[in-house]
């Protein structure tokens, strides 16, 4: 199958980025900062070490021994599995079992019984490796287990290459940039596009170890990544995000982008944030672009190689007029090889001619352009026989200047089917009634259908390490 004219085939190793003098700051992580040929010398030696091994485990924290563990496993062809530090016992014995990892690379947590293998941080060599195949599975990520058991999502070097090169031409992203981000190194958002993104373009890469408005205005990098909560954060301290004015882009994805944290930005740095789509299974798939339009709540068009199409219950056609929503359905080459020993869950994720479900629904206006409506199974709100999308209504709660925070379920109701319930994180000062104001804020903002039927105001609301709010623990 044919995707375009994308250069699969493009060695992920680090000794074949960049050639030419050397980048005396190719990565500054944890308070060190290495050169490209740094990187090579220890991470080939880290590749003699476990070129015979198959798979490996990496307690992804954000350090030196994290960034080359990573890389010599992938001048040697080892497969990684990235682990995140915080996983509990059940979690990390699930992962390692599931996944068959046969040791840890650079540490492994207080009492494991896997070997660990330590990554010298100033050990060298200069052996040369041939180039793995291309359908060699690079890492298995693991996701976040909302529906059940995590899956390990099997991601080759083929489809990591091909969504990076796509990403580099939606971005303009050259090796004269500077990578600046905080991110977990164990997901799509950090450990792909902010590790081996710029390893693969050749462009310097601060990880700030947390992504904090303060750590981010202190670095002067062209591009930053950050979650919508690392973007909420940076509005709301105006001193750190103006010293973001001088960037080229500021992106933002795993989640939704408010857009009053979008507009704020705009205001604050004199950017309009770029917003992208992707998950585990694809990685990005859908982007603005460095030379187009950036539209408040919408995530743009499909990246180069990539096809979308959207599907209504009955797997009939929905129009791209801008308002409809169904099914969005993928395909491209950096699409996943399917979830480890879960055959009948990769197949359950395909239709009969080939597009993979993502299970978020979505809305194409006549040019193309994506809005988010968020998962079928939880964003998709069928209340009082109308099809309503959470995320419509979240942008507009937090258009109050009362609402710090929202999330937007629908709960089992006799009469509606579903009712439509408002979880908001108040602001400070907020005044009393507010329940009934915000009910009413909507209302006069959209359809009447689609105001809460109920507003609980809470403290907090519960996120996964990428910011996510886990919907499915709100009731």
């Amino acid at each position: 199958m044919s995707y375009g004219s994308l250069p699969l085939l493009k060695s992920l190793n680090p000794a074949a980025v960049a050639a030419g003098a050397d980048i005396p700051d190719a990565v500054a992580i944890d308070g060190q900062t290495l050169s490209r040929s740094d990187l090579i010398g220890a991470a080939t030696s880290v590749a003699e070490r476990i070129a015979q091994a198959q798979r490996v485990a990496v307690l992804a924290k954000p350090t030196v021994t994290t960034v080359l563990g990573m890389l010599g496993a992938l001048i040697a062809g080892v497969t990684v599995v990235p682990v995140p530090p915080d996983s509990g016992p059940a979690e990390l014995e699930h992962i390692l079992r599931d996944s068959g990892a046969q040791a840890w690379l650079g540490e492994g947590p207080e009492g494991t019984a896997l070997p660990v293998v330590p990554v010298r941080t100033h050990a060298r060599s200069w052996h040369t490796y041939s180039e793995p195949g291309p359908d060699t599975t690079a890492f298995i990520l693991y996701t976040s287990g909302t529906t059940g058991a995590p899956k390990g999502v099997l991601l080759s070097r083929a489809a990591i290459a091909a969504g990076l090169d796509a990403l580099a031409a939606a971005w303009a992203w050259t090796a004269d940039d500077v990578l600046v981000h905080g991110l977990p190194l164990f997901h799509v958002h950090g450990l792909i596009l902010g590790m081996l993104g710029p390893l693969r373009v050749g462009s310097p890469l601060v990880h700030t170890g947390k992504p904090t408005p303060a750590a981010y205005a202190a670095v002067k990098g062209t591009m930053y990544f950050g979650v919508p909560t690392v973007w909420s954060r940076v509005v709301e301290d105006p001193s750190a995000a103006r010293e973001l004015a001088n960037a080229r882009l500021l992106v933002s994805g795993s989640a939704p982008l408010p857009v009053p944290v979008f507009e704020k930005l705009r205001e604050l740095t004199g950017h309009e944030p770029i917003e992208r789509y992707g998950m585990s299974e694809t990685m990005i798939t859908i982007s603005t672009r460095a030379d187009g339009e950036r539209r408040p709540g919408w995530v743009g068009l499909p990246v180069e190689g990539v096809q979308t199409r959207l599907r209504d219950e009955a797997g009939n056609p929905v129009p791209h007029d801008g308002e409809s929503i169904g099914a969005l359905q993928v395909r491209g080459p950096m699409l996943f090889d399917g979830y480890l020993n879960r055959p009948e869950a990769t197949a359950e994720c395909w239709s009969e001619d080939g597009w993979f479900r993502t299970g978020d629904v979505a809305a194409i206006d006549a040019e193309g352009f994506h809005r988010i409506v968020g998962r079928e199974s939880v964003d998709l709100i069928k209340s009082g026989g109308f099809r309503v999308g959470a995320g419509e209504i979240e942008t507009s709660l937090l258009g109050h200047a009362a609402v710090a925070e929202v999330a937007v379920v629908g709960v089992p109701d006799d009469d509606l089917g579903q009712r439509i319930v408002a979880f908001v994180v108040p602001r400070d000062g907020s005044g009393e009634d507010l329940e009934r104001e915000l009910i009413d804020h909507v209302a006069q903002q959209l359809s009447i259908h689609k105001r809460p039927r109920e507003v609980r105001l809470v403290g907090s609301l519960p996120r996964n390490a990428m910011g996510k709010v886990q919907k499915k623990l709100l009731t």
